[in-house]
């Protein structure tokens, strides 16, 4: 089966944070010391909300003051001006489209940063984002609604017989296990240790040498 796609996780695989201020787990730990008590629903309701740092603290029943809204906006602000693309990730989306690869991004994010990743990431075709879908990996439908948008055929959860799509992620969980449910080929990226993937460019060879 010929890959026709390569489906990519974001932070922490194709692009990275280098100043990390956590202003969304910044603003729910003053919500615990207004007294409201810390659900474990809270992160996947960040994740699959369109909020912006007010719109959640409204939501979440959280009161700021002018300050604190302006410290944790003005941190948010940083981290987004910090998010780069990492080189072996530029060097892996040009070598696939090349080739005729199509690529999407598929990950779970908070709402301010999309904007950000699809401005860095213009040249990719899909972008399965979890506060657009409303759904987070390992859910199946994320990576369904990455396959349709590239417009690979799955058939019962399987990628139809003639094309194949693949994904890579620093997560076990939701970048290889996970997308397996849907028929896609998982791979898993070890930046930090000796592992079977350790760069994109490696992941963009063994697609290429896959595909003839």
């Amino acid at each position: 089966m010929p890959i026709v796609a390569a489906v990519f996780d974001a932070f922490g695989t194709v692009v990275h944070i280098k100043r990390k201020h956590h202003p969304f787990r910044r603003m729910l730990r003053i919500g615990a010391q207004q007294g409201r008590r810390p659900s474990g629903a809270d992160l996947h309701c960040l994740m699959t909300s369109n909020f912006a740092l007010e719109d959640a603290a409204e939501h979440f029943g959280i009161t700021l003051s002018l300050r604190q809204l302006t410290s944790l906006q003005h941190d948010l602000d940083d981290e987004l001006e910090s998010i780069s693309i990492y080189p072996d990730a530029v060097d892996a989306l040009q070598m696939l489209k090349a080739q005729g690869i199509a690529t999407g991004i598929c990950s779970n994010l908070a709402a301010p940063y999309g904007p950000v990743l699809r401005t860095l990431l213009c040249d990719v075709e899909a972008f399965a984002l979890s506060y657009e879908v409303g759904m987070m990996k390992p859910q199946e439908g994320i990576y369904r609604n990455i396959c349709n948008q590239l417009q690979v055929r799955l058939n019962r959860g399987v990628a139809a017989s003639d094309e194949r799509v693949v994904m890579i992620g620093d997560s076990l969980r939701c970048d290889q296990i996970g997308p397996g449910a849907v028929g896609i080929s998982g791979y898993y990226l070890d930046r930090k240790s000796a592992g079977a993937l350790t760069n994109l460019v490696q992941f963009a060879q063994l697609v290429l040498e896959d595909k003839r």
